[in-house]
Parts: structure tokens; sequence; C-alpha cells
């Protein structure tokens, strides 16, 4: 997590910067005055005698040589005085806040730094600079209650209360309070993305583990979508493509796990040794052996297929896929008659992706739109989740994102689609949140 730190050096010289007219008013000048006047005077004078051990003018070369143990024994000494006038307390603080900033000692700083913000003496962005500050301390020191405690205070307190809002989140987050971290990143990232601005990885990761940890399935999804739109990599659309569809409610393994596999194929650049295996399994079974042949080859490319103690099941899974693909090759012509005269469009529709698969993507966009027009098949938005993909293929984008916004449902054919446009937006440069 990040941590928010003020500069210690701006503490410094704030704390320094109590310049000697303030502290001290001559007997002389006091004299001239009536007793009222001076009492009022008296409210923000330090005491001569006092004012000799917190001198600024002999403080700072103190500080400059680090000599900070004659330091310590000035204010030592100081606190010493019996009847402090509160203006005595708060230049005293000011002081310990200055030698505990200096001396990276929070039991000295801390305490100071609340006692001079409680003063009542500091005005407008000093006040707030100095809440931050000690909420930041409070951060750092892992006393997170404490953190969120100065935090809301500052957003209170200051005419920017958004500027300490990822803070504050991260304070919730690492307490415990994993709900409240929650609430607040949700309008935190909405906001930025209302405002066309792109919300952070870490953020994006927070709503995440924020919602794991409320066991907030939706939240979950909704954070990994965002990711996978922003941020994409390999886990994260891994991650979406099991919880946003295999995982669902409805989903068709029979039919659509093999699509998801085409999805994480084209999305990512290294899928594991068993996905590479079981889309070539699955297309085999199908009857798509130039596409087995090309997801095998790509896995040794890889360098995660061949290897190891599945090496001869590998190699055995490509001679399967190579033969069949080069029967294909020879016969797949002889099939278009047949799927034109059957009375389903499934024939077309498979004629169709063999092509597609075989990088003749106009002719296997036309029989697959031939098939799907044709009708009676057993599940339509497949079809025409397979149209997109072929289109998606044969670069033909605008065409394969108008295809696939007409998929609906079927059996996480319209998870799919959504997926592939978010994929296929990302290809173009343009980076979208997949519609919730």
């Amino acid at each position: 997590m990040s941590q928010f730190r003020l500069a210690r050096l701006c503490l410094m010289l704030a704390a320094i910067g109590v310049t000697a007219p303030a502290l001290v008013t001559s007997a002389h000048a006091q004299q001239k005055t009536d007793a009222p006047a001076a009492a009022a005077a008296a409210k923000d004078t330090v005491r001569p005698e006092l004012f000799k051990l917190l001198d600024p003018a002999a403080i700072k070369p103190l500080m400059d040589a680090k000599n900070y143990g004659e330091v310590q024994n000035r204010i030592t000494q100081a606190e010493a005085f019996p009847n402090r006038t509160p203006y005595e307390d708060y230049v005293l603080n000011r002081m310990k806040l200055s030698l505990g900033s200096a001396t990276n000692n929070n039991a000295i700083a801390m305490p100071a730094l609340e006692a001079v913000i409680n003063s009542g003496r500091l005005q407008g962005a000093e006040q707030a600079d100095f809440i931050q500050a000690l909420a930041n301390m409070h951060y750092n020191a892992k006393d997170y209650p404490k953190a969120i405690e100065w935090f809301k205070r500052y957003q209170k307190d200051s005419p920017t209360p958004e500027k300490i809002r990822p803070s504050l989140v991260r304070a919730y987050y690492l307490s415990g309070d994993f709900a409240t971290a929650k609430s607040e990143l949700l309008p935190m990232i909405a906001e930025m993305e209302k405002a066309g601005k792109t919300p952070t990885e870490e953020d994006l990761r927070l709503l995440a583990s924020a919602s794991n940890k409320v066991k907030d399935d939706a939240g979950y999804l909704t954070a990994l979508e965002k990711l996978v739109s922003y941020y994409p990599n390999d886990d994260f659309w891994t991650d979406v493509l099991n919880r946003g569809v295999a995982r669902k409610s409805g989903f068709d393994a029979q039919v659509n796990m093999i699509n998801v596999y085409r999805l994480e194929f084209a999305a990512v650049k290294q899928m594991a040794p068993e996905e590479y295996v079981d889309l070539a399994e699955l297309s085999l079974r199908d009857g798509f052996p130039t596409e087995a042949k090309k997801v095998i080859e790509a896995g040794y490319a890889a360098g995660v297929l061949g290897k190891g103690s599945n090496a001869k099941t590998h190699a055995a899974l490509r001679d399967k896929a190579n033969k069949g693909a080069a029967d294909d090759a020879k016969n797949i012509a002889s099939g278009e008659a047949s799927a034109a005269k059957a009375k389903t469009g499934a024939g077309l529709v498979n004629l169709g992706w063999a092509y597609a698969t075989m990088d003749q993507h106009d002719k296997g966009i036309q029989f697959i739109q031939q098939g799907i027009a044709k009708g009676s098949l057993k599940n339509a938005e497949e079809a025409k989740l397979r149209l997109g993909m072929a289109q998606a293929r044969g670069g033909k984008t605008a065409e394969a994102i108008k295809t696939f916004e007409s998929v609906k449902g079927g059996a996480g054919a319209g998870d799919l689609a959504k997926y592939w446009i978010l994929l296929l937006n990302q290809k173009q440069g343009g980076k979208q949140t997949a519609a919730m």
C-alpha cells in the first residue's frame, strides 16, 4: 500500500518560523500601555526568561548542526516553567514538533502536532496541512483508527476533502473495515470515470480485494472487469472469464467452454499448458482440426507443451491435429453441397467456422451467415458468437462488434460477446469498461 507523507522539512520550517517579535514584548513597551491592553498583549508573548531558551535565532543553528541534544535540553528546561500561558505552550509545542520531525521521533512529534492543531492558532491551509500530516503519521505508524479519525477531520475542515480520499480508503481497508473501504471506493472510482479519468490500478485492485473480503461476488467481478478494461493482463483475463462466464449460473460447458478458451486464446499472451490441450481436444471433438493444430503449435511456441511427463501426450495430440488438418484441407470443399442441402443451418455454420480457422475469412463468414439465415439451429446465439469471432479474425472489427452486440443469453454466449467487445475495443486502442 502507498504511504502518504508530508515533508518533514515543511513542518520543521513551520515550527521554527515563529519570529522573535511575536515571542517577546519588551518591558518598556508594556510600561507604556494600560493594564488591560498589557494583559491582552501578554496572551501572545513569551516571558523573556523562557524566550532565551526558545529563541528561533538560537534554535535554528542548533538544528542545522544537528545538535538535537541541546535543543532537547532547552525544551526540557522550558517545560519546567510553571504557569505557562496557552501561547507559551503553543510556541513550546512548535519547537517540540520541529525536534521530533527532525529526529523521526513520533513520540515527541505527534503529541506536539496535535496540541498545535488544537491550539486554535492555525488558519486555513496551514491548519489543513497540519491535520493531514498528523493523519499521515498515524497511518505510517499503523494506527489506522486514529488515522481515520484525523483524515475525517481533514475532510471536515479542509476545502479540498477529496485530496485524502485514497488515504482514508486505505486506512479503512488496513483497519479491517472492508465494507466501508468498498463503499468509499465505488463513488470515488465512478467520479473519476465520469470525469474521463482512468482509475488507478491500485484503487481497482483494492476494490476487488475489499469486495472479496466481504464475499461480494458481484462487486469483485465489477472491479475485475474494470481491471481487464484499463489494465489488461493474462491473470485478469483468465479470472474474468472464469468468474464472469464459466462459473455463472446457466453456463453450458458442453456448448461454450470451447468458446471461453477461444476468447482466452485471443486475449492473453500465454495460456496454461492444460488450457492449450483442452482447447485443442475440444476443437478436434467438434471437427476443427486446423484450429487444434494452431492451438498446439502456439503452446509449443510458448514453451509450455512438449515438456515434462506429458511430452509424449502432447506429441501424440500434435500428430493427430496435423493429420486431421491435412485431411480437412483436402476435403473441406466437398462438404459445401451437402451443407447447403441440409434442413438446418448447422452444417453451414460449422463449414464456415472451419474455413475461418483456415484463414479463409471471407468465405467462412459467408457460410456462417448463410447458416444463421437458414435457421433451425439448436443454439442460434452460439452461431452468432462464431460469426463475430470469424469477423474478428478477418479484421472486420466494426462488423464483429455489431454481431457481438446482437448476441443474447445463450448459455454463456452473451457474457462472452460482452468480453469480446471489450477485447476488440482494446485492440483498437480505446479501452472501454464492459457494460455491467
